[in-house]
């Protein structure tokens, strides 16, 4: 029997992952690699069988922190699942995050088995999705840039279990994505990016002081990027976000939870109205 050999991946190499994703109907953005490989470029593993070059296992463990990382991506090519490779790739990706907390996005089918390696549910989410009517935009939303990347990191810091400024300098300005903050009195009260997927658009993150502020930010995102349709990944922990996705006629379509194996540091969950990616957190 051939032998698994997990290693790094590359960009270039993930592009076989992503469509794993679509075929599992989790929608991955069109230019999501650039973003997640800038935070951490050693964080994205594959499983391969000796003598075959196309993969059949994946995993990312994504280091943001000293304290923290997190893991996404648990895939296993449907023709090699049940032979132990996916648990091995994990196994082996697991060591990059050394004694670190280490956070995920489990889907229910999984999360009996992300117990028994240690992780512990701190809330769960859904994906609503639908078509929406965008608006115009109200009144203190505008670009990012003009917000400044460090005022958005430093708001981003709040809402997120650690600080993350290489991914989002990617993640603002990639091509496609759409960054919107909200500026109130000269302060930041909240920003959000909608992208293009597979199908449709994503929008993540959605960070806001307040439904208010929240809601003018989506209906900015909406307006600006010309979606149709959209899927935004909704905390059930945020009673106000689910109420705004209720209130903009989405709909709940497969759940999640968000799981960690230790403590992390406290962060505002409350203007947490859409998660960034399941990817990574």
């Amino acid at each position: 029997m051939s032998a698994l050999q997990v290693s790094r991946a590359t960009p270039e190499d993930w592009s076989v992952v992503r469509g794993w994703a679509v075929t599992e109907g989790w929608n991955p953005g069109l230019r999501d690699v650039t973003g997640f490989f800038a935070q951490d470029p050693d964080g994205f593993f594959l499983g391969r069988l000796d003598g075959e070059r196309e993969p059949v296992s994946a995993v990312s463990v994504v280091n943001y922190s000293d304290t923290y990382a997190f893991l996404g991506f648990y895939l296993v090519r449907p023709d090699r699942r049940g032979l132990g490779h996916g648990l091995a790739t994990w196994r082996a990706a697991l060591a990059h995050a050394g004694d670190r907390t280490v956070g995920l996005d489990g889907v229910p089918a999984q999360q009996d088995n992300y117990r028994r390696s240690g992780f512990a549910l701190a809330h769960r989410s859904a994906r609503w999705v639908g078509s929406v009517a965008g608006r115009a935009p109200g009144a203190g939303v505008v670009p990012a840039a003009e917000a400044g990347l460090a005022a958005i990191a430093a708001y981003d810091a709040g809402c997120h279990p650690a600080e993350r400024p290489r991914f989002l300098e990617r993640w603002l300005d990639a091509p496609g994505h759409l960054a919107l903050a909200r500026v109130v009195d000269g302060r930041v009260t909240g920003y959000g990016v909608i992208r293009p997927a597979h199908e449709g658009f994503r929008v993540g993150p959605l960070f806001a002081d307040s439904a208010g502020d929240a809601e003018v930010l989506l209906d900015a995102l909406v307006d600006g990027s010309g979606a149709d349709r959209i899927a935004v990944d909704v905390p059930e922990s945020n009673p106000a976000a689910v109420r705004l996705a209720e209130a903009r006629g989405l709909v709940p379509t497969f759940a999640t939870a968000r799981m960690y194996t230790g403590p992390v540091r406290p962060f505002a969950e409350d203007r947490v109205f859409g998660i960034t990616t399941l990817e990574l957190g």
